[in-house]
């Protein structure tokens, strides 16, 4: 394939979260407005002050090997679930062994391998072990999900990892979207997982005071994005895959197109570690349209970063004002599914990303579950409580990072 100008389409879907197994249950809850979010009931070798999260309903199945299974983090595993999944949603089977060497994964995790890490902190300092498990390193290592991600696929491409917090998934969509369309590669497994609910990771979040409150009538309504009575994030566990081919091999071998990527824009706050400048996202936001050529009036959903958390909501208000102009951000219909799902972290944007592209293709808006009292400072127009059917024929979905990193991507309907 010649270096080039390539349009990039998705053909495959495939998650896993709270809100159960398969893409489409997650739109399916999510236009339904039905939360994941429960009491923590998660067993850690140090007890755990987390009133709520949105943890994965076990069983769930996978087709590896019992010694695969054991040399690699629970991370890993959700993450070929959801590959595996999208694969089979694209149809992709039997390639070429030039294809292969052409097909690349890009994946994102925000802590990659805690559980892996976790175990061996345990083994060394409570139960006073001497040694490590064999493959601690192997199920530790950021890049653990990807190698697992190309044997099991048999991608030969390049295999390249993100991590940069929230924006990890989003950002290895928006990489695999660039390297397919300047010809780097045919094809590519786009995406991400987090799994982080162990003792250590559970204890630095909560030290860090941005957790949410557990909703004393409802707890599956703890999370609260743009509403007054918000009082943080809710922690939560999932993976997500999304196919990304160029137009040419998907439309030569007959697939499926669910949407179109184009526009990735791409941004750096340079300002703070944890606090968002709203400037920055909104960069990003300008340059995700000035890639794609698209009119800021075309765009007709947003699905919002919305943590829930007092100072990012606002942030994401003011970003999306500065971006698209006051009325025309008053225009928009936005919303957050992390009301429902949590903030699965290094899966975020990838998650939320395919609730967008099944949003376009159903031309239904998920609402923003539980905003009952509307925040003043965030007065734009975020579905409160309910989706709403209408054409999509453009979407974005904003990833707002800790470290201050920003994404957002762009998706078209059609592909003429």
């Amino acid at each position: 394939m010649n270096i080039g100008q390539h349009r990039v389409v998705i053909t495959g879907l495939g998650a896993i979260s709270a809100l159960g197994i398969g893409a489409v249950a997650q739109f399916q809850k999510a236009t339904a407005c039905t939360s994941g979010i429960a009491a923590f009931n998660r067993a850690t070798a140090i007890p755990v002050d987390l009133a709520c999260a949105a943890l994965i309903s076990e069983p769930y199945m996978l087709n590896l090997e019992a010694s695969t299974l054991g040399m690699f983090d629970r991370v890993a595993h959700l993450s070929w679930l959801v590959a595996n999944e999208a694969l089979e949603h694209a149809g992709i089977n039997g390639l070429s062994q030039e294809d292969l060497e052409r097909s690349c994964i890009y994946w994102g995790t925000g802590f990659g391998g805690s559980g892996a890490l976790d175990n061996t902190y345990q083994d060394l300092f409570l139960k006073g072990k001497d040694r490590a498990r064999p493959f601690t390193v192997i199920g530790a290592m950021a890049n653990g999900a990807t190698g697992l991600l190309s044997m099991q696929s048999g991608f030969k491409g390049p295999s390249l990892t993100y991590s940069t917090a929230c924006a990890s998934s989003a950002h290895a969509i928006g990489e695999a979207y660039r390297s397919i369309k300047h010809g780097y590669c045919r094809r590519a497994i786009a995406g991400g997982a987090e799994s982080l609910f162990n003792a250590g990771p559970l204890k630095a979040w909560e030290a860090l005071r941005t957790l949410a409150n557990p909703d004393q009538e409802n707890i599956a309504s703890s999370c609260k994005p743009f509403s007054k009575n918000r009082s943080g994030l809710v922690l939560g566990e999932g993976a997500a895959a999304l196919i990304l081919e160029n137009l040419e091999d998907a439309q030569k071998r007959g697939a499926n197109i669910l949407a179109e990527i184009v526009g990735y824009g791409s941004s750096s706050d340079a300002m703070h570690i944890t606090k968002p400048d709203f400037m920055g996202q909104a960069r990003a936001m300008r340059l995700s349209l000035e890639d794609a050529q698209v009119n800021p009036g075309q765009i007709v959903y947003i699905n919002a970063h919305g943590t829930a958390t007092g100072v990012g909501d606002i942030s994401e208000t003011q970003s999306i004002k500065a971006a698209f102009g006051d009325d025309l951000a008053r225009s928009l219909h936005i919303s957050s599914t992390k009301a429902i799902h949590g903030h699965t972290l290094g899966a975020a944007g990838a998650l939320e990303l395919l609730i967008t592209v099944q949003a376009m293709q159903n031309n239904i808006a998920p609402g923003t579950a539980f905003l009952k009292v509307p925040d003043p400072e965030c007065d734009l127009n975020y579905l409160p409580e309910k989706s709403l059917e209408l054409p999509i024929p453009y979407a974005m979905s904003n990833s707002f990072a800790f470290g201050g990193s920003n994404v957002s991507l762009l998706l078209a309907r059609e592909v003429g």
